[in-house]
């Protein structure tokens, strides 16, 4: 169970419950009884993580009070979702929303498939895209150019290469933020920075806010560090953030770290606006709690007319004095994942505290790499990589859109501007089983619940941008197959997989 309480009042449930019935139901889908359909109603708020798991649910009679039911509806309701193993309580402490017992959580995402086993499988566990050559061999190339006086050192360099380093703060600097090179902390991944960042700040015990539903390996990651999550539910659509409910998650739980996503954000793809952002600050700020801003999607944008003059500031420009954020940025996403090169940017006695604790642990990041990088951003092939990579990308959102649609027209999402995930509502089928069928019928893909805290967002499956034209097309049919397995139980055995050749 989630380890820091929360409440729901009586009307915000009643509001939450209220919008959910506004879906469209399915045809010929049957009334049923009152106390039914108020325990699957705040059942699907538990999974769909719109109502956090063991947050406190207000008294039967304030509940009765707020829908206009009879206290009798309310309290059969909560007997069967304690019975489902969805409801908790205790004579005069009250009742919590739970997950049921024996749903264990999804422990990692999903391990990339080997080049060998693509030819059978269609891979959408990794939300990555191939290198965009030949900015790839040329940034190889002029880093071999580059490495001779390096070679004559001891390579060592905690903080990163002094030349990456300086290009980076001048980056920031170039998109209103003044940074120093003493700012600045190069890093094996964003997965590195991350790491870094919650040993130092978030010991074995202590609180992060997360946003829910969120990047699982970095959710994985605090978990293995012993930190006590704290989810923060995202509003519906592309808006993302709720910025009451975030100020009273950070001032009632006190967080020593928040982690969020504000640049098309893993999975939903949204896009925090500059008013959120600055209000989000300000909500940090308050509560003493250190945000930490993960960049990772930052320059994934793709829509035409979403360039860089139309993006909000960065979060940490709503920072001047440098104590409340954090930034987290990485070369993955934006050119190539087995490019491992992460960064950080924060205060300089924040800095300097990350490299002295980086000691113990890997003491530094490739130097190849980091010339690869620093040759990319210092001549102009970063940019250039990056039209190729947003192109790719572009492509790839567009023809899985389309093709989505067309298979599954049940399914529901939002089309992001950037980033390259789409989050889907399947249809009111479970994550987890069509999961289980793709992997039968040829094609993989992360169950919702691996991206929430405690088993939320079961009725949720995240498609990355990674296939298009003709691989999309199949990846839709094959997901079709797959969600025709859950709707019959699986039964009569699974479709053969069939092998596509691009």
């Amino acid at each position: 169970m989630a380890q820091w309480t929360s409440a729901v009042g009586a009307a915000q449930l009643a509001r939450l419950l209220t919008s959910q019935q506004e879906r469209p139901a399915g045809p010929g889908t049957r009334r049923p009884p009152a106390y039914r359909a108020l325990a699957d109603g705040i059942r699907l708020l538990v999974l769909e993580g719109r109502v956090p798991v063991a947050a406190r649910l207000p008294a039967e009679r304030e509940l009765a009070l707020s829908l206009s039911v009879s206290r009798t509806t309310v309290a059969a309701a909560y007997e069967a979702l304690r019975t489902e193993g969805f409801l908790e309580s205790r004579r005069g402490a009250g009742s919590w929303t739970a997950v049921p017992a024996g749903n264990p959580l999804p422990a990692r995402g999903l391990e990339p498939l080997p080049p060998e086993a693509l030819g059978s499988m269609i891979d959408l566990g990794c939300a990555a895209l191939p290198a965009p050559e030949p900015w790839l061999t040329r940034a190889v190339q002029g880093a071999l150019e580059e490495l001779p006086p390096y070679a004559h050192t001891h390579g060592d360099y905690p903080a990163g290469v002094p030349a990456l380093r300086a290009m980076l703060a001048e980056r920031y600097t170039a998109r209103g933020v003044p940074t120093m090179p003493e700012q600045i902390m190069v890093t094996t991944g964003a997965m590195g920075a991350m790491d870094a960042i919650c040993h130092l700040f978030a010991g074995r015990g202590e609180r992060i806010a997360v946003e829910s539903p969120s990047y699982a390996n970095i959710l994985q990651l605090m978990r293995e560090a012993g930190a006590r999550l704290v989810p923060v539910a995202m509003a519906e659509g592309l808006d993302g953030w709720d910025l009451d409910r975030w100020r009273q998650v950070l001032r009632d739980a006190a967080p020593r770290l928040a982690y969020v996503v504000a640049d098309f954000h893993n999975p939903t793809g949204a896009l925090a606006g500059e008013d959120q952002r600055r209000r989000l600050v300000d909500a940090a700020r308050a509560a003493g709690t250190v945000l930490v801003v993960d960049e990772t999607m930052s320059e994934v944008r793709l829509d035409p007319d979403l360039d860089a003059r139309a993006m909000p500031r960065p979060v940490c420009g709503f920072d001047p004095a440098g104590s409340t954020v954090i930034t987290v940025g990485s070369a993955s996403k934006a050119f190539w994942a087995g490019m491992r090169i992460g960064w950080v940017r924060a205060a300089p006695d924040v800095v300097r505290s990350l490299v002295a604790a980086r000691a113990y642990a890997d003491l530094g990041t490739p130097v190849l790499e980091q010339l690869a990088v620093n040759w990319l951003m210092s001549t102009g092939g970063w940019e250039h990589a990056l039209g190729i990579r947003r192109g790719q990308a572009r492509e790839n959102r567009d023809a899985l859109v389309a093709a989505v649609r067309r298979e599954l027209p049940g399914w529901e999402f939002e089309v992001p501007r950037g980033g390259l995930t789409l989050w889907a509502r399947a249809g009111g089928l479970s994550g987890s089983r069509l999961a289980e069928a793709g992997e039968r019928v040829g094609v993989r893909v992360p169950s919702g619940p691996r991206f929430g805290v405690d088993g939320a967002f079961e009725g949720y499956v995240r498609l990355p941008f990674t296939v298009g034209g003709a691989v999309a097309d199949e990846a839709a049919v094959r997901l079709a197959a797959a969600a025709r397995l859950v709707e019959a139980g699986a039964a009569g055995g699974a479709e053969a997989p069939r092998t596509f050749v691009a």
